[in-house]
């Protein structure tokens, strides 16, 4: 294995940009009768292949696109049902050497650094649990001597051991720095859920100018730390780039070798995969970037990685408004973060009426009451389940289940269980008589009678005092 710093990975030749450029320019104005085609195949739920998704990325005429619209609705529906996942971040320090030109954390950027203690920490997930969140992903920004490996580790145990009487967090997603086989082995020790790194831009080029005089500008040794990471036992990886640094089209095919490499190299490929636009941060402008995506543009993303990859869990953040997020469910997004800060020490600022600078600016300030709320009336469940990764369904297990069509009959049931532990806990009269009458509609559509009655006697449990029930 290469040191750190060493520019010349051999695994970082599967981002092939030559290739890529070749693939695009070849596939341009491909015909309807084309794209039927491959619509046609992609229905069989078994991906499709590299030009077959640049294809689909270069079409733009209403028919097309509302015929891949159809086809990334259909596709998460037979998969993931109407469940969506509710998460928040939790940032603990802003402390960061890297000068990422898109980031209000680079380091050029002047305020006052603070990482969170203990005591801090242990008030955020107070704050995030009486929300009635129960996964988080854990953010820092990239410093060895302010912010190390052990500080993470540190973090994770005392989220984990904080509980309230009615809650506790049941799963931490990581999303911090590159880094060793060694420091990804003791992530894994410390139960981490999916360990998460954004590549920002896979176009080398662009990833050498938005990273200057930066540690994370070695694109090659931030390009394999999933390697490193499935080395060291972490099989559940997350993945995404930030979309508006480059070509779009570009990232989405190199999203597909990446996986691709993973699913060759080590059995499985991304567990997730992030969608984040870029947005204003402190000490940059919008207009120095040339590759910014509308919002029907980020549709069509969405909905093309929802056919390639239809197993994978696609994550949107509260970069984006209500109504984008909203849109972008039926098109293929899987999982929301609700009611989140992006700043260290937001959820208590936020309390407190303070604002520090924050990583990058929020644009859907609902409440997880309110997330919830709106989730409902447009026919979603809600869902806090964290059963998979505590029961082992992690990795190529987890996908053994996705691809065999078997994983909702876990989903929905946990998901419903999920929905009304929170009503309980946390859940005004109005969101009660909400979640009651959409669980009753909901239990109808379970096809297995056992399952159906392991459903109602669990959410008689609940309403009885018992928590945490899964499937």
């Amino acid at each position: 294995m290469a040191k750190y710093g060493d520019d010349n990975y051999k695994e970082a030749a599967f981002i092939a940009h030559d290739l890529i450029e070749t693939i695009l320019e070849k596939t341009k104005n491909a015909s309807d009768a084309t794209i039927d085609q491959i619509i046609d195949k992609a229905k069989l739920k078994n991906g499709i292949d590299l030009d077959e998704v640049a294809i689909l990325l270069q079409a733009h005429t209403p028919e097309q696109m509302t015929k891949i619209y159809n086809l990334a609705a259909e596709i998460k529906q037979s998969i993931y049902g109407n469940r969506v996942v509710l998460f928040a971040p939790l940032y603990v320090s802003n402390f960061c050497v890297n000068n990422c030109t898109y980031c209000g954390y680079k380091q050029e950027n002047k305020f006052a650094r603070r990482k969170l203690s203990e005591e801090e920490i242990r008030q955020e997930v107070r704050i995030l649990e009486s929300m009635g969140h129960k996964r988080l992903a854990l953010e820092a920004g990239e410093d060895p001597v302010n912010c190390d490996i052990d500080y993470i580790i540190d973090t994770l145990r005392i989220i984990y051991d904080e509980a309230t009487e009615k809650s506790n967090i049941r799963r931490v997603n990581v999303n911090i720095a590159s880094t060793t086989v060694e420091n990804f082995a003791k992530l894994k020790n410390a139960n981490i859920g999916t360990y998460i790194l954004f590549q920002e831009t896979y176009h080398k080029p662009t990833y050498k100018k938005v990273h200057p005089r930066s540690v994370k500008g070695n694109y090659e040794y931030h390009l394999t730390a999933f390697d490193r990471a499935m080395q060291a036992g972490i099989d559940d990886v997350g993945a995404g780039v930030l979309f508006g640094l480059s070509d779009y089209r570009f990232e989405v095919l190199s999203l597909m070798l990446h996986n691709r490499h993973l699913e060759e190299n080590y059995g499985v490929g991304f567990h997730t995969i992030s969608v984040p636009r870029i947005k204003k941060a402190e000490g940059m402008d919008l207009t120095d970037f040339d590759h910014i995506i509308d919002d029907e543009t980020f549709k069509k993303i969405v909905a093309i990685l929802r056919i390639a990859v239809p197993y994978v869990g696609i994550i949107l953040s509260t970069r984006e408004t209500q109504e984008i997020r909203s849109e972008l469910l039926h098109a293929g997004v899987t999982q929301l973060s609700a009611g989140s800060c992006t700043g260290v020490g937001g959820y208590k600022e936020n309390e407190d009426g303070v604002h520090e600078v924050a990583q990058f600016k929020v644009s859907d300030e609902r409440s997880p009451l309110e997330v919830i709320k709106g989730l409902i009336e447009d026919g979603f469940i809600p869902s806090y389940c964290t059963s998979c990764y505590r029961s082992g369904r992690t990795g190529d297990r987890f996908m053994a289940l996705a691809k065999s069509g078997q994983i909702q009959h876990v989903c929905q049931p946990n998901a419903l269980m999920t929905l009304k532990e929170y009503a309980l806990d946390f859940g005004d009269e109005a969101l009660n008589v909400q979640v009651d009458a959409f669980i009753e509609g909901e239990i109808v559509k379970i096809k297995d009678d056992k399952t159906k009655t392991i459903v109602v006697k669990g959410l008689q449990d609940l309403s009885n005092g018992d928590r945490d029930i899964f499937l």
